[in-house]
């Protein structure tokens, strides 16, 4: 299966599980793997038949900017859904991930990988 992917793109948001995080905001980074048929743009050198990069970054922005989240596993949820409905996509691999985040110790980050395909949780 072909595949488009977008990798560590980086946003601000006020998401988490704690107040200060909340509050303080912090940075969180972003995955997706894409999973479609790419031979059509391909052949045609046309972006209306692939998917605009610049809309799936948004469409990302958009739900990280506009919802409140505790957790990682919902924002991975939020994206892949709504990567799912906006796109005819095979399935969608979403990693999100926080750097440093506030457990008590040192830890480079946390990552929530989820994938899922139209109508649930992939195989």
């Amino acid at each position: 299966m072909d595949r488009i992917r977008l990798r560590n793109m980086v946003f601000y948001t006020y998401n988490g599980v704690f107040a200060a995080e909340k509050e303080l905001g912090q940075r969180l980074e972003v995955d997706v793997e894409l999973r479609l048929n790419l031979a059509a743009p391909g052949a045609n050198d046309d972006l209306d038949l692939s998917i605009n990069y610049t809309d799936v970054y948004t469409l990302i922005r958009e739900i990280l900017e506009e919802h409140e989240f505790s957790l990682l596993e919902a924002i991975a949820e939020r994206i892949a859904n709504d990567l799912l409905a906006a796109h005819d996509l095979v399935s969608v691999l979403v990693a999100v991930r926080k750097p440093n985040p506030p457990v008590g110790g040192p830890m480079d980050y946390a990552e929530v990988e989820i994938e899922r395909r139209p109508g649930g949780l992939a195989d």
